[in-house]
């Protein structure tokens, strides 16, 4: 079986894993700093902020940027649900917008026209690691005097005229799931050039308390902490962390791998006519942490066809990406949701398998499948 992904772990980081664990200091420590210090060197940004998730970061995003119940903040409904659900942990209601059919990424004029005076914030996400257009969304905030959040959890590394993913705004939110570009198992980060935002994500990561474990460790004096505001247990382990700072030293060469996969297979379904392949435009760089395919009305075989034909020649693929307003969960929300770009894009897409390291026997199977499935 060919799989949809792996995560490229390697002994180095089952070495630093092992370094932590007789450390003693499993829990958020030392390496947690260091990682958050590589990170947020990396991306151009002056702080970081591990946690636990990037739900978890998007959570703790909503709250130091001021959304509370009763607000409305504009996303994406083709996303993973955790988007959305973001919103909700803080009683803000999520206001779904549509995206725009080449991009996959949210669209800006539907944006213009769902901004209400209940508007709080814009929450942007960076589809499948290809870069939103950021530029727009900081132009129309500022008009509105709206909070802008990036839900980067897919785009760690991918680029954005020239800049890194994460040095833009100030709460940019990165996930470290084993299906992303760079694993920690589990994990997550923002980033943000806010002195008082990166303060208080600290402060709320780790039940709000004033004093955190290792500066009470280190100190020859004794300290009493205090618990200031309502905080969570949202801590990255030193553990996780560790293996993290090794994930960081390669990121650049898993992305260039990553390209040239999807340059592969760009160059192998370029001149199949009832498909559309990942559109990259001018100043836009992706991580390609998925690699999407538009089945386009006419074609010879339907998605959920072309799935199974793939599955019977032993290549796992995955359905476009979900949109959070016809689940369940949602329905009550989106009773006169209409978003029918993210409806037909999320209907008519597979993802194609892409991972590091990806042989050449492998990268031919999926093209000779997939180029048959459509004979």
């Amino acid at each position: 079986m060919i799989h949809i992904a792996k995560p490229y772990l390697t002994k180095r980081e089952a070495q630093s894993a092992y370094d932590a664990i007789l450390t003693g200091w499993v829990t958020q420590g030392p390496n947690v700093q260091r990682f958050e210090e590589a990170f947020a060197g990396y991306v151009g940004a002056k702080y970081a902020v591990a946690v636990s998730s990037c739900t978890t970061a998007l959570h703790l995003s909503m709250i130091v940027s001021g959304v509370e119940r009763g607000d409305e903040v504009i996303c994406p409904s083709m996303s993973f649900i955790a988007t959305a659900n973001s919103i909700l942990y803080v009683g803000a209601k999520p206001v779904f917008a549509d995206v725009h059919p080449k991009t996959y990424n949210i669209d800006v004029e539907h944006v213009r026209t769902l901004v209400t005076k209940k508007t709080r914030a814009v929450l942007i996400v960076h589809q499948m690691g290809m870069p939103a257009d950021i530029d727009a969304y900081r132009q129309l905030c500022a008009k509105y005097k709206l909070k802008l959040i990036e839900d980067a959890a897919c785009a760690v590394g991918s680029e954005y005229k020239g800049k890194k993913i994460g040095s833009y705004s100030d709460l940019v939110c990165f996930s470290f799931h084993p299906r992303k570009v760079i694993t920690t198992g589990e994990g997550g980060m923002v980033t943000t050039s806010n002195k008082g935002y990166y303060k208080r994500l600290r402060l709320l990561r780790q039940h709000g308390m004033s004093v955190n474990d290792r500066a009470r460790h280190l100190s020859n004096k004794v300290i009493f902490e205090d618990y200031l505001e309502l905080g969570y247990n949202y801590r990255m382990t030193d553990i996780q962390a560790a293996i993290g700072i090794k994930q960081l030293e390669k990121l650049d060469w898993i992305i260039s791998q990553r390209r040239k996969i999807a340059g592969r297979y760009n160059d192998a379904f370029r001149d199949i006519d009832c498909i559309r392949l990942p559109l990259e435009e001018t100043g836009y760089f992706s991580n390609y942490q998925s690699y999407p395919v538009y089945i386009k009305m006419g074609a010879p075989i339907s998605r959920d066809g072309l799935m199974q034909k793939m599955l019977n020649a032993g290549i796992s693929t995955r359905r476009g990406i979900m949109t959070a307003h016809r689940e369940i969960a949602y329905r009550d929300f989106c009773k006169r949701c209409r978003l029918p770009v993210s409806e037909d894009i999320s209907d008519r897409s597979i993802l194609l398998p892409l991972y590091v390291p990806m042989s050449n026997k492998e990268i031919r199977s999926v093209i000779k499948a997939f180029r048959g499935a459509f004979r």
